[in-house]
């Protein structure tokens, strides 16, 4: 495994704890962190970026084997997890710090993402124009320790966020068993 060349993705869709896991199950996937990206603060805390002070965004990192998964499919089930249509933020969780990007490493992904933002405008799922941003990838930091795999480690609590976000209730409207596709290739 030290010889493996991994590959890193970056994906900001509202609350972290929702990210994770769509993409912690899909075969290749390495690693999936927990944090913040795009801001102006050197190691920004969960406060601060809750706070709406540091100007990042709620992000996750994706380690991926790219003999496994390509980046079109990481692109294919981000925004299964999003509402594209929303600048405010996503679901129950509004302000900056919340609204949904892809943050691209090189020229290539930010042509893919660009092509699949266009592709999903036309294709008439949505009743509005798609406003996630696409920005160039800055630096990463992750969230404490108390964020990662949060859905794994306090299950709980994750299930009660999530319930109440409406980000389930959404998916299922716009996506429906479209959804279940990504997983299932």
């Amino acid at each position: 495994m030290a010889n493996k060349s991994y590959k890193t993705a970056v994906f900001a869709g509202g609350c972290f704890w929702c990210m994770v896991s769509p993409f912690d199950v899909l075969e290749g996937i390495i690693k999936v962190t927990s944090g913040y990206v795009g801001g102006h603060l050197e190691n920004p805390t969960y406060s601060q970026v809750k706070a709406q002070e540091s100007g990042h965004y709620e992000a996750i990192e994706v380690v991926y084997d790219p003999e496994l998964i390509n980046y079109t499919k990481l692109l294919d089930a981000f925004w299964r997890q999003i509402d594209p249509t929303d600048d405010e933020g996503q679901f129950q969780d509004r302000g900056p710090s919340y609204r949904a990007a892809i943050f691209y490493n090189c020229e290539e992904e930010k042509e893919l993402a660009e092509s699949s933002k266009e592709a999903l405008n036309s294709s008439g799922r949505f009743d509005k124009p798609v406003v996630t941003r696409i920005l160039p990838y800055s630096t990463f930091f992750n969230a404490e320790d108390y964020h990662q795999n949060f859905y794994k480690t306090h299950s709980d609590e994750y299930k009660k966020d999530r319930a109440k976000s409406g980000r389930d209730e959404f998916i299922s409207k716009y996506w429906g068993d479209d959804y279940y596709s990504i997983y299932e290739d």
